[in-house]
Formats: C-alpha cells, sequence, structure tokens
C-alpha cells in the first residue's frame, strides 16, 4: 500500500481537493511532522485559499528558516494575498537557500513579469537556462543569452555545436546568437534543424517564429505562432509576438487590441503599458497612445522608452514637470539605454519650449548614445555610391529593359528619411487607385540573400528569368499588405534608393518617386530623431552630410543611367504649392487628379512612421526653416556638404 504522505504528495498538481484532506487528516494525526502542513498549505493554495495557507506558512518558515521549499510556497502565498514585495523575498530567500530550485526561479520570472521587474526577471530567466541544460558548457551558454550577453556566448556555442551538431538546446542557442547579430537566415536554418530533432518542442518553434519575424516575414511567423496560440492562448510572449506581426502586416486594429488586453491583464509592466502606446500611436489613437506612455512612466520613471514615446508623438505632450523629472533622472544612475531616449525626449521638450542650445546638447548626448547602440561609424557612404554606379550603367541596364516581372502596381517612395516621404505617402494613399502598406522590407531582404550568394557577381550573370522571378516574389509577399484591392500600392522604405537598379530590373514598370529636402533640415531633422532601428548614419553630423552627399549621388546616377525611371519631388515646393505639385505627380504615375489627396490629413489610415501625427494635420510651412534656430550647432554638417549644400535641387 502507498504511503499516505507521498500519496498527498502526488495528489497536488492535478486534484488538490484530495490532497488537502489527506494532508489535513494527517496533519491532524501528527501536527509536529511539518510535512503534512507544507502539503496542507500547498493544497490550499493550489485551491485558491491563500489566506488559509499563509498562517500555516509563517509557522513553518519560523521553525525551518533554511527550509527552500517553505520558503518557495509562503513567497507565492504572499503574492497570492497581495503582499508582493514580501512575496518576492520569500522567493528570493527560496533560490538562495537552493540554487537549483527550478519552481521557485520559474514563480520568481513569472511574479517579476506581472510586476514590471526586469532586473528581477532576467536574473531569473538566467537562472532557469541554466538548470535546464543537460551539459554544463551548454548551461553557461544559455545563461548568457538570457542575459543578453550573446557576444560571449557565440563562441562557447560554436564549439558545442561543432562538437554536438544534432543538440537541439544548442542550436536553438546559436539561433539566439544570429538573430542578435541580425543574421536571420542562418538562425532560421538552425532552428528548422532543431525541430527535426524535437518537433514538440514549443521553446524552439516560438524561438523560430521570433526569428522569422525579427527577418520580417510576419505572415511564416504567424503560421508558426497558430498551434502555439492553440494551445497556450493567454501566454503573454506569443500574444506580444503576435501583435508585433500583425502591426508588420499593416493589421494595426488588431495588434492595438492585443496590446490594449495585454495591458489589462498586466496592469503594472511598464514595458507592456509601452508596447500599448506603440500600437495605439499607430493605430492613430493618440489620446490612448498619451495614457499608456503616461502610465509607464508612473510604473517605471526611468522608463526612458516611454518617455521618448511621449515626446515622439509630437504634440506638444510634455509639461514642465515632464522636463523637471527628466532633468533629476538623468542626474542620477540609468541604463545607457534610458539615458538615450530621455536625452532625446528632454531634447523635444526643450526644442518645443524654445531653447535650442540646451535642446541641441540633449539631442547631441542622446545621438553619441545612440552611435555607440546602433553602430555606423567608419562606413564609406560615398564609396558604396560609387559602386552602385559602377554595376548599373547604361551599357548593363539597357539589354535587361523589361526583363523583369510585367506589373505597374508598385509606388516605391524614397528618400532620406525626415524628407517628406510620409506626407507623399500619406497623399498618395488618399487617391482611390493607390493604397498606402508601409516600409516594406522584402527589397531589402533579396538584397541581403544575393549578398550571401555573391553580391556584385551574382547581380552580373542574372538570367531573364531569374530577374521575373525575383519581381514576382517582391509582389507575391506584398500582396498580403494590399489590403483594400485598389490598382497600386505603396512601398515607402526610404533607404531603397541604393536599390534603385535593382528595383528596375526586376520591376521595370514600377514607379519610383524620390522625395527630397533641403539637406540642412533634412540632416538636422534626422539628427534628432531617435529611430526604432537602422539609419546608423543619423546620429553624428559628419555622417549625416556624406550620407546625403552618397543619396544625391545615386539618386544622380539613375536620373541619367535610366531617364524616366526616377520622379523627384521637392518637399519645399511641395509645401509652397501643394495642389500643382500633386497634379503634376499624379501624371507622372500615370492617375487622374483626385481633390482626396489634398485632404490627406482626412486619411485614418495607420501611418507607421515617426511623422504619424503630423501627417494627420494640414499642411503647414513651420517646419521648412526650424532648422536655422539650430545653425550655429550645425557648422560639420554644413561643412561636410560642401556643395551639396546649395546645389541640391538639381
Amino acid at each position: 500500500m502507498s504511503n499516505p504522505l507521498d500519496q498527498a504528495a502526488k495528489e497536488l498538481a492535478d486534484r488538490p481537493l484530495a490532497a488537502e484532506r489527506t494532508a489535513r487528516r494527517l496533519y491532524q494525526q501528527n501536527p509536529a511532522d511539518p510535512r503534512p502542513k507544507l502539503i496542507l498549505a500547498s493544497a490550499l493554495r493550489r485551491l485558491d485559499r491563500a489566506a488559509e495557507a499563509l498562517p500555516l506558512l509563517i509557522d513553518l518558515a519560523r521553525a525551518f528558516p533554511k527550509a527552500a521549499r517553505t520558503r518557495y510556497e509562503l513567497g507565492l502565498v504572499l503574492c497570492a494575498v497581495g503582499r508582493e514585495a514580501e512575496g518576492m523575498q520569500q522567493l528570493d530567500a527560496a533560490v538562495a537557500l537552493d540554487p537549483g530550485h527550478a519552481e521557485a526561479w520559474a514563480a520568481m520570472a513569472d511574479r517579476a513579469f506581472a510586476v514590471g521587474d526586469v532586473v528581477r526577471e532576467t536574473r531569473a530567466q538566467a537562472a532557469l537556462a541554466r538548470i535546464g541544460a543537460d551539459h554544463p558548457e551548454l548551461g553557461r551558454a544559455a545563461e548568457l543569452v538570457a542575459l543578453g550577453r550573446h557576444a560571449e556566448a557565440d563562441p562557447i556555442l560554436r564549439r558545442f555545436c561543432l562538437a554536438h551538431p544534432n543538440h537541439a538546446e544548442g542550436a536553438r542557442l546559436m539561433a539566439a546568437c544570429h538573430v542578435a547579430q541580425r543574421t536571420v537566415h542562418a538562425a532560421e536554418t538552425l532552428l528548422r534543424h532543431a525541430l527535426t530533432l524535437e518537433p514538440g518542442s514549443t521553446r524552439i518553434r516560438f524561438d523560430l517564429a521570433h526569428a522569422l519575424f525579427a527577418g520580417r516575414i510576419a505572415e511564416q511567423a504567424l503560421a508558426e505562432l497558430a498551434p502555439l496560440l492553440a494551445i497556450d492562448p493567454t501566454n503573454p510572449a506569443y500574444l506580444n509576438l503576435q501583435a508585433a506581426c500583425l502591426g508588420l502586416l499593416g493589421d494595426d486594429r488588431a495588434a492595438e487590441a492585443i496590446n490594449a488586453a495585454l495591458a489589462a491583464a498586466y496592469p503594472a509592466n511598464a514595458s507592456v503599458a509601452v508596447n500599448h502606446g506603440h500600437a495605439a500611436r499607430t493605430a492613430g489613437l493618440r489620446d490612448r497612445a498619451i495614457a499608456a506612455y503616461r502610465r509607464a512612466t508612473v510604473l517605471a520613471p526611468q522608463a526612458g522608452e516611454a518617455w521618448w514615446g511621449l515626446a515622439n508623438l509630437k504634440v506638444g505632450a510634455m509639461t514642465e514637470a515632464d522636463e523637471a523629472g527628466m532633468r533629476a533622472l538623468l542626474a542620477g544612475p540609468l541604463s545607457d539605454d534610458d539615458r538615450m531616449r530621455i536625452e532625446y525626449a528632454l531634447g523635444r521638450r526643450l526644442e518645443d519650449a524654445g531653447d535650442a542650445a540646451q535642446a541641441f546638447a540633449h539631442y547631441a548626448r542622446g545621438a553619441a548614445l545612440a552611435r555607440v547602440k546602433f553602430g555606423g561609424a567608419g562606413r564609406d557612404y560615398a564609396a558604396e555610391a560609387e559602386a552602385v554606379a559602377a554595376l548599373y550603367t547604361p551599357e548593363f541596364l539597357a539589354p535587361r529593359a523589361g526583363q523583369g516581372a510585367d506589373d505597374d502596381a508598385p509606388i516605391f517612395v524614397v528618400g532620406l528619411p525626415r524628407s517628406g516621404s510620409t506626407l507623399v505617402e500619406q497623399i498618395l494613399a488618399s487617391h482611390p487607385a493607390i493604397e498606402g502598406t508601409m516600409e516594406l522590407p522584402y527589397i531589402g531582404n533579396l538584397v541581403g540573400r544575393i549578398e550571401r550568394e555573391g553580391g556584385t557577381e551574382r547581380i552580373a550573370r542574372v538570367s531573364a528569368e531569374e530577374l521575373r522571378g525575383w519581381g514576382e516574389e517582391y509582389l507575391a509577399r506584398a500582396r498580403i499588405h494590399r489590403r483594400l484591392g485598389r490598382a497600386r500600392f505603396i512601398d515607402k522604405m526610404p533607404n531603397n534608393f541604393r536599390h534603385i537598379g535593382l528595383i528596375r530590373l526586376i520591376l521595370p514598370n514600377a514607379r519610383i518617386i524620390d522625395v527630397r529636402r533641403n539637406p540642412m533640415a533634412a540632416c538636422f531633422s534626422g539628427f534628432k530623431q531617435l529611430f526604432a532601428e537602422g539609419q546608423e548614419f543619423s546620429y553624428d553630423l559628419g555622417d549625416l552630410a556624406a550620407y546625403y552627399r552618397a543619396y544625391l549621388a545615386v539618386v544622380r546616377h539613375f536620373l541619367g543611367a535610366s531617364p524616366g525611371g526616377v520622379y523627384t519631388v521637392i518637399y519645399e515646393d511641395l509645401v509652397d504649392d501643394t495642389e500643382g505639385q500633386v497634379r503634376a505627380l499624379l501624371d507622372a504615375l500615370g492617375l487622374p487628379f483626385d481633390a482626396a489627396c489634398l485632404r490627406f490629413f482626412e486619411n485614418d489610415r495607420a501611418v507607421r512612421t515617426v511623422s504619424s501625427e503630423q501627417v494627420r494635420q494640414p499642411i503647414y510651412r513651420s517646419g521648412i526653416d526650424q532648422w536655422r534656430k539650430f545653425e550655429p550647432f550645425l557648422t560639420p554638417l554644413a561643412q561636410g556638404l560642401g556643395d551639396a549644400r546649395e546645389g541640391w535641387r538639381a
């Protein structure tokens, strides 16, 4: 006959009521034995009767202060009755007494996420990663990955994977390093291999979905997420990634709804509130975005992303009290990421208040941190422009003309960020024949693949069939974003100017619109903007000047090498003569004028760029010469631009 105490312990997981009965009987028979008392308390907790369990556990903790299991149960019960801080202290004590107590670490990670304690959550996840590994070397690497120290984990994992090529967890962790390094194609390969080894692993499948999202392949990411959500529909990590994928595909209202539900479920988590703010802003729900960002600053005053979210709305949402709060935060200890964002946010607040000198000082400090974070130093933009011109000569383009996919639907809007491309997109997307999508990643993805396959040499030997295939692949990927069924659609990835040559080859009937702005205005506007990712050239005035010159060189090259292939819109002209410029632009696209294009600010479509609030207002001139207030601080930019400062229109 089985031991009743062992039987009660086994019943805890799925029959807590039976466990309570057995443990209570055993406890009444022998009150001096702590084991049935602990099982009874655990059963009561599982039956949502934490208040009854609490005195039992307090007595046990006093009698047995070094019992990790008791501390663990007490921690959970204290959290359940609303004494969160005391509960976390008990969980801390449990893992200090038993560093291998996986249940206590898991409980700590869950509770820390609920209250937005990122440091404690990361520590717990790292411990779980180490404990869960089946090899000491792998355990150390897993811990480093969980801590975000991928550069340190990488060499350990390379050695391990060479020695154990069919170890699924090793491949999964190595894939995480590739995602951190933005070599997403390698991560996908590793994760698909890992899934063949462990097809039922939810962790590997989730990592695959995340890697696909990182590669901006949202459809496939959602397909991998679907079975996970079917099993665990309230998992916050799954829901967060689902919302991000939906946003990438343009379903912004659905993404906002998921983020709103997460914010309601985890009201104490500042990061969840920030995500909701971002989603609400994209969906055009300004007041909801402000409320979400504000809540995040209350939950975590040092949360730089919340402060920058408020500032980046560009609607004067920040107050003198906010300014004082940000100054106080910058005077104290902060992570580099939070400091970077708060520097930019305070710069925006001070610019709105009319203090150009102080605003520039804070923008510059934020940019210095961003340049370290995003890199960008050492790029030779002039050489890159020369390489484009050397490859895409008239002699190279002419015999390949018309070999790509025969479709005139795509309209590419290119240029520098902050040059008016979002305004042009919004105007065009108000035409009944044109749909605005977003900054689509598909040309960049194709370029990355071509680079891996040989780059310039691969392009030089491309066949007509391949060009057509690449064009059709682009059109197929873009199709999911075309929700309105209109004849034309816009791809507003500004940096696609670097790929005009490839676009001309694979989509010969596509229209390319170059949106150009005074370089001093465009470059300074980029300098004071903290971008979500990329745009690494924008965090140094010298880099900005070099990038602008390279941009001009590339566009001018194609104006000569592929006449008629690029149409330039001057932002300042668009502001001065909106109707005339819009009529000329639509004529260049072969479309009739429609008055709705002049009422673009009434268009309630989602806008994902940093200009989202600005394009929901009528055109105003005040921003054109805004940079002049900062001219005394922009000497490196003016010098770097050289003759492009005056000759940029031609």
